[in-house]
């Protein structure tokens, strides 16, 4: 098949730091390529690929400070858009800003829907656009909007050889992610100073969450066995999930997936998660990590982090949550919309 990718701009592809729509399109596309698709990538100039690239933005809008992000994503649809005839498929990543145009395109497409939906203006939103073709990350994620025309869901995958196997894990915690209120960073240091262990923490700070950083975080870091790292690229996760007796997801949200668990997993590491969102989905409790309810349980499963098996948990990851398995899903989903071309009627709103 001839499939389009198209991704953020956010961040590059894959990204240079933090970013997980743009990782997931990277490994996505790699994956395709090695099933034997011919795909065509439009996002930053900087990513890096073995697809062809068509660049909408010199860089990574994030790393370039723009100010006005929407104008490069309006470019980037216009290019789509110029050349969906040459696609069998068009696969969109950037939440709903295509909705109105695909609308009138032939070729067909689907929308993966990378983040939280129960925000209350969404809901009219996905009841105007009732006809858009769209993929969940998991069954969680669609519960604000049952009614949306799903697909299927269809979980991340991560290359099998990015992160290898670490059977010796080291004597910290670890924390990787956003500082941010739904992140609940400030759960995950009071669970390390209750455990009495080392927690490092790798984290981004968005412009977005600087004042809880600065408010609620940053006197927490003064303590001797909190250490804040900031970001991280993909060499370092492999030592810093590696070597972790276990990660933390104390997240206080309706997390869509949730990318690092499978990152922890792939290394060996255990998860320990709170039971929020895709969670319970992603999570096999007692097998590789524990899910928990409260700071009181999350404490106890570190205690009891010995009783699992670190190669258990990467069993977890080569089962569920490798590339090639996200691509063939995908591949499910596309060949199926292909073959049901022509048989979605434009659906028109009424003028009010």
């Amino acid at each position: 098949m001839k499939i389009a990718q198209v991704s953020p701009l956010y961040e590059s592809v894959p990204p240079k730091l933090y970013g997980g729509t743009e990782r997931v399109v990277a490994y996505l596309t790699d994956a395709l390529l090695d099933l034997g698709h011919d795909v065509t990538l439009f996002a930053s100039g900087d990513s890096e690929t073995q697809a062809e690239l068509v660049p909408s933005a010199p860089r990574a809008l994030r790393l370039a400070e723009s100010r006005d992000p929407l104008s490069y994503h309006m470019i980037q649809l216009d290019q789509v858009l110029a050349r969906a005839d040459e696609f069998d498929l068009i696969h969109f990543h950037t939440d709903y800003i295509q909705y109105p145009a695909a609308r009138w395109l032939k070729t067909p497409h689907v929308t993966t829907l990378h983040g939280r939906l129960d925000l209350a203006d969404l809901w009219p939103l996905y009841d105007h656009f009732r006809d858009a073709p769209v993929v969940s990350i998991s069954d969680a994620q669609r519960k604000p909007i049952p009614f949306a025309n799903w697909q299927g869901t269809v979980y991340h995958g991560l290359p099998e050889a990015l992160y290898r196997f670490e059977p010796q894990p080291g004597d910290y915690l670890a924390f990787l992610g956003r500082m941010s209120p739904e992140k609940r960073p400030d759960r995950a240091i009071e669970i390390a100073l209750q455990a009495g262990l080392p927690l490092l923490m790798a984290a981004k700070v968005d412009a977005a969450d600087r004042d809880y950083f600065e408010t609620h975080i940053k006197p927490l870091l003064a303590h001797p066995l909190i250490d804040f790292i900031g970001e991280i690229d993909d060499r370092d996760k492999q030592e810093f999930l590696g070597k972790a007796r276990a990660l933390l997801f104390p997240i206080d949200w309706p997390e869509p997936f949730g990318l690092v668990m499978i990152e922890a997993m792939a290394c060996g590491t255990p998860v320990i998660a709170f039971r929020n969102g895709s969670v319970p989905e992603v999570m096999e409790d007692g097998r590789s990590g524990f899910v928990v309810d409260d700071i009181d349980q999350a404490v106890t499963a570190v205690q009891r982090l010995d009783s699992l098996s670190r190669r258990e948990c990467r069993a977890v990851f080569e089962e569920r949550f490798s590339a090639s398995a996200m691509a063939r899903s995908y591949t499910q989903v596309y060949q199926r919309l292909v073959a049901l071309s022509g048989a979605y009627p434009a659906v028109v709103p009424e003028v009010i």
